[in-house]
């Protein structure tokens, strides 16, 4: 299965043959680490899958690492244009919240070759000191985000009190994350439900508390 990297209008400082040029290498890229896993997917291989050389893809890119950060970067960008009109259809936190949940693991389970390679990537990719070039997982730049939007509805009295939003947003996180990385395993995962079962449970778990029975009397 092809990865369809949509190219949206054309890059700043780079002709339409250019950038059409790069969205085709990085979907190879894409398939490529998808298929064979980040240490087996060599610029030769790539650029087989691309039906073009590894000179072309030098051209346009300085090597297999900035290949893999605009792989990386790519999907954040498409995830986030994905998700942002989903979210701010809702009106309510309870809403904003379900939407964040459902929509990031919808955007996962149509993207699933390059959350795929993203994830082997992250796993994966170290310099020559042998640190790791990312730290962390993909959805982790968002938990501040995140953070923001389950503060400011714990302020205005939509969520309860009583928990850190930082906390649940790095545990909200976590779970996407860990569908994320199942799926790398498992193509036949059923993200709908996990979706679901996760939007409940973080939507529950925030909801401001009902009045012990009896109180005031």
């Amino acid at each position: 299965m092809r990865s369809n990297i949509d190219l949206i209008g054309q890059e700043p400082g780079r002709t339409f043959t250019e950038t059409a040029r790069r969205a085709q290498i990085m979907a190879a890229a894409i398939d490529t680490i998808a298929e064979v896993g980040y240490g087996q997917a060599s610029l030769a291989r790539i650029a087989e899958k691309a039906t073009t050389s590894k000179g072309v893809i030098c051209y346009h890119f300085d090597g297999k690492e900035e290949l893999v950060r605009e792989v990386v970067a790519e999907l954040v960008a498409r995830g986030a244009a994905y998700m942002r009109p989903r979210i701010e259809a809702e009106s309510t936190g309870a809403g904003m919240l379900r939407a964040y949940v459902e929509s990031n693991l919808a955007f996962l389970r149509e993207n699933r070759n390059h959350v795929v390679a993203t994830v082997e990537i992250v796993l994966n990719a170290r310099g020559a000191d042998g640190r790791r070039h990312f730290e962390t997982g993909p959805g982790a730049a968002s938990v501040a985000a995140l953070r923001e939007l389950l503060a400011h509805f714990q302020a205005a009295g939509e969520f309860r009190s009583g928990f850190d939003p930082l906390v649940l947003a790095m545990a909200i996180r976590a779970a996407i994350d860990n569908v994320a990385h199942q799926l790398v395993s498992n193509p036949e995962l059923d993200v709908r439900h996990h979706a679901r079962e996760l939007a409940d449970l973080f939507v529950h778990a925030t909801s401001p508390r009902e009045p012990s029975e009896g109180a005031g009397q």
